[in-house]
């Protein structure tokens, strides 16, 4: 990945994903809602394990595919 991402921390809010992910902090929310995508709810706290979201990156990529939100 990139500096973003390995200076990130180990779970993510919303705002730290769209900086790490270079897109707006709308999205990083829309992303956060889909059922593939790894995020942890804690009470009404939508956050993302740094693990998880590399994980889920590598699953993402590599044949072209295309991820909307």
């Amino acid at each position: 990945m990139n500096n973003k991402f390995e200076a990130a921390p180990l779970v993510l809010n919303a705002t730290q994903l769209a900086q790490t992910l270079e897109i707006s902090r709308a999205k990083a929310y829309q992303l956060m809602r889909r059922a593939d995508f790894p995020t942890l709810m804690i009470g009404k706290r939508m956050l993302v394990p740094k693990d998880k979201l590399a994980d889920w990156v590598d699953r993402h990529t590599g044949g072209g595919q295309n991820v909307s939100v």
